[in-house]
């Protein structure tokens, strides 16, 4: 009989659980198979909005309940119904973008199913990430700190695309002049995303805990970007990916290969199942 070790494992989901080519890896899919079929629970929890990440974790099989806006929303995969749903308030969204917007950098608001932003619609940047999250932005006549109060628009995730160089100014920015009062955190090179305090992704994984009634010891949680920090503190057992951004690395309690190498595979692997 196979005995897990882990009962609940959760992975970021880009730079992580896909690989450089934006795809999971064939190793990778059959392992989380494997273990979901030994009654293992796998779930992804990521920064993307609910529409990018549904159709991914849908192809990948995976039931039960994914994570999404850095767990400000959860919902059942199946259905699509909202489990958990929270966001910012109209003006606190406004107040977000007009702090990034005073410093000249770009604007992406998350609401739901669409993300709306102040980058060109031709801009080539703007569609490379199109591409990658699947979901195309909406556009606005007047700034985005004035079209959310106009329009009354509650927000999950305000977020900047911009050059690496800039994305550090950026950041340390955005966390001096909230600080705490607004989550500042980064999920890539080129994005600093703001969320609602307590929506982390530490506070999603503890929220799927519950719901599965399983205790966090028994709990693996898998990033590589400091959005993940939080849920690779709160797991049992906190794994960053070889490819993970050092700070990440030094809270981790297990560095695994790299997402191109099956990161996750290896986890599950190692920390899913008992070994002899």
């Amino acid at each position: 009989m196979t005995m897990l070790k882990a009962k609940l494992i959760v992975s970021d989901f880009d730079g992580t659980l896909i690989n450089s080519d934006q795809q999971i890896l064939p190793e990778v899919r059959d392992v989380i198979s494997q273990y979901v079929a030994d009654v293992g629970i796998f779930a992804v929890c990521t920064g993307r909005i609910l529409s990018s990440i549904l159709p991914r974790v849908r192809q990948l099989g995976l039931k039960g309940l994914v994570s999404a806006c850095q767990s400000t929303v959860i919902a059942d995969i199946q259905t699509g119904e909202y489990i958990r749903h929270g966001g910012f308030t109209p003006e606190q969204t406004s107040e977000i973008c007009a702090a990034i917007e005073s410093v000249n950098q770009s604007v992406n608001v998350y609401s739901d199913d669409k993300f709306y932003s102040d980058i060109p619609a031709d801009n080539k940047y703007l569609k490379v990430y199109e591409r990658v999250i699947g979901v195309p932005a909406e556009h606005a006549d007047v700034p985005l700190s004035q079209f959310v109060l106009n329009e009354g628009i509650v927000c999950q995730k305000v977020a900047s695309l911009c050059m690496p160089h800039a994305r550090r100014k950026l950041y340390k920015y955005l966390c001096q002049k909230f600080d705490g009062k607004y989550d500042v955190t980064c999920s890539a090179d080129v994005l600093v995303e703001v969320s609602p305090v307590g929506d982390t992704k530490g506070e999603g994984l503890k929220f799927l805990a519950r719901y599965y009634g399983i205790d966090m010891a028994d709990t693996v949680a898998i990033g590589d970007n400091l959005n993940d920090l939080s849920m690779i503190e709160a797991a049992g057992v906190g794994v960053a990916v070889g490819n993970a951004v050092k700070e990440l690395k030094k809270k981790a309690d297990f560095v695994a290969v790299s997402n191109d190498e099956g990161a996750v595979a290896q986890v599950i692997k190692m920390f899913g199942y008992c070994h002899d």
